[in-house]
């Protein structure tokens, strides 16, 4: 068996990715709530942890690292950061753990199709040299998904969330525009859908667009009925195309805990994302 460290490092280098001369790097893992990475809610922290060691071995052991979230509503970060493991892991590996709420933030109006959205974008992330996205897969009420694009959504610091969900794809769109993270890596090693289960995928991408795409066919659903993902490429942050290397898509489809979703989704070419299996040998 592989360990994560070198699947994460094997899904760069089937995307052809090189780290960038970085001094300081942003992760974002998914805290949506309290739920435990083990539900598969929530990015487990020993994956992050791997992601730390590799941006040490290929870049600088002495760098700086930050993990952020934000409070909202029903999560705030000081219990969320306890509960989910992460004082523990930063503490363990030295690197910063940062409540988006908390921080120097800075007034933006960004405009997606026919509405003009305002939030504020955290400094911390603006300045950042590299920023990564470390997403869940899993289905959402209002969104039909979750993954890269939904993810960003923790980046807004108003913890008043609730407000944005008359505008939620328009705003999820804003947010990626304002924040573009350069590299998403997925961790699909436990999922949740129908239950909780173990996938072992772990999915990298330069484009978020079509990380998201591969993850909705994962999922069963097709990406065209799922408007942050159809918005996010008309306004020119990704393809919805894309091509696959590793393993296929197919496999982590029929093992993916569905919730009785029937739209048929198809495979198409352009962008590359991977798909890897933790357990299974690279192909």
């Amino acid at each position: 068996m592989n360990s994560t460290k070198e699947v994460i490092n094997e899904a760069l280098k089937l995307i052809n990715y090189s780290f960038p001369k970085s001094k300081s790097v942003i992760i974002k893992p998914n805290m949506c709530y309290y739920w435990d990475y083990s539900t598969g809610q929530t990015t487990d922290p020993n994956f992050i942890a791997a992601i730390i060691n590799l941006l040490r071995e290929e870049i600088s052991p002495n760098m700086e690292i930050s993990i952020v979230e934000s409070d909202a509503s029903a999560m705030k970060c000081k219990y969320a950061f306890k509960y989910l493991g992460y004082e523990k892991l930063a503490k363990q590996y030295n690197v910063g753990l940062i409540n988006l709420s908390e921080v120097d933030s800075d007034p933006v109006r960004v405009k997606v199709k026919d509405k003009t959205i305002e939030f504020m974008v955290p400094r911390i992330i603006k300045n950042a040299d590299l920023r990564i996205n470390v997403p869940k897969i899993k289905y959402m009420e209002f969104t039909k998904i979750s993954c890269a694009l939904k993810n960003i959504f923790g980046c807004n610091p108003d913890p008043k969330k609730f407000k944005y969900h008359s505008k939620l794809n328009e705003t999820i769109v804003a947010l990626n525009k304002a924040m573009p993270f350069e590299l998403c890596i997925l961790d699909g090693i436990v999922v949740f859908g129908s239950g909780t289960s173990k996938l072992g995928l772990v999915m990298a991408s330069e484009d978020r667009v079509a990380m998201d795409s591969a993850a909705a066919i994962i999922m069963g659903v097709n990406p065209q009925t799922i408007q942050h993902i159809v918005l996010a490429e008309e306004e020119g942050l990704g393809k919805m195309s894309f091509a696959t290397k590793g393993m296929d898509l197919n496999y982590f489809k029929d093992k993916y805990p569905k919730r009785g979703v029937s739209e048929k989704a198809v495979l198409f070419g352009y962008k590359v994302v991977c798909a890897l299996g933790l357990d299974k040998r690279l192909i």
